[in-house]
């Protein structure tokens, strides 16, 4: 226990299990399959801003700290998965699928079947307009808590639980037509908010013909909001409609 106390002081946490009742963070624990060794942390990543505002606390307070350390754990985690799992899969498929797994609906839909909205920390203005139920503070949450299960355990339990919770239907999802549906993705965002159809060009191509890498860019109203790479001009498109997701905050 003195270990972790010690990286919770270098860290600036200052967690608290005072505002959740001690049979719920047992509840959340039995869902995630782990006892923490120090349940403060858990309290921790359960406490939204808006709670910690409403309480007059410190931003620090929130769980946006175990949230960036999560995020970490978390691509590492599916990288290295996808990378031993799919050993036949070009860097570029990779990068596609570590997006969809890490992607904000499909932590938030993760997070759904734990019923993790149900003991997050909201204020009551935050709750009242739904915000147990919104993607964005429940995938946040979600990332909190594999920080807080790499700081409780170490990077084996915070594996155990990715891997059973977020890794357990990657095949199903690979097949899924949201794996390939990037161009369509950014399209019915850009026409959400009027401005007209994505344009992309291609910006150049290197390698012999057997083996070409083509670069392309994706524009919006003539400004450029993502750019890609990919072994065909397909691939690169796709590539370039994630990272204008991405950049947009829709992924």
């Amino acid at each position: 226990m003195g270990w972790i106390r010690t990286a919770l002081a270098r860290l600036g946490l200052r967690p608290s299990a005072a505002e959740v009742p001690r049979p719920r963070l047992r509840a959340l624990e039995r869902r995630l399959g782990y006892r923490f060794r120090d349940p403060r942390l858990l309290a921790h990543a359960l406490k939204h801003r808006s709670y910690v505002y409403a309480n007059q606390c410190d931003r620090v307070d929130s769980n946006e700290r175990l949230e960036y350390l999560g995020d970490a754990v978390l691509d590492l985690v599916v990288a290295d998965h996808l990378f031993r799992r799919y050993r036949d899969r070009r860097e570029g498929d990779l990068t596609q699928m570590k997006s969809l797994a890490v992607s904000r609906a499909l932590l938030a839909r993760r997070a759904r079947a734990m019923d993790l909205g149900g003991h997050i920390l909201l204020s009551p203005e935050e709750r009242a307009a739904g915000g147990a139920d919104q993607d964005s503070i429940l995938s946040d949450a979600f990332e909190a808590v594999i920080g807080a299960l790499y700081l409780d355990g170490g990077l084996r339990p915070a594996r155990r639980f990715v891997e059973a919770v977020v890794l357990h239907d990657m095949e199903g999802l690979v097949d899924g037509e949201d794996f390939v549906n990037f161009k369509s993705k950014l399209l019915e965002h850009v026409q959400g908010q009027g401005e007209g159809h994505p344009r992309y060009q291609v910006q150049g191509e290197r390698g012999p013909d057997h083996d070409k890498v083509f670069s392309v860019d994706v524009s919006v109203t003539g400004q450029t909001i993502g750019r890609g790479q990919g072994r065909s001009k397909k691939e690169a498109q796709q590539m370039a409609a994630r990272d204008a997701l991405q950049s947009l905050g829709e992924i």
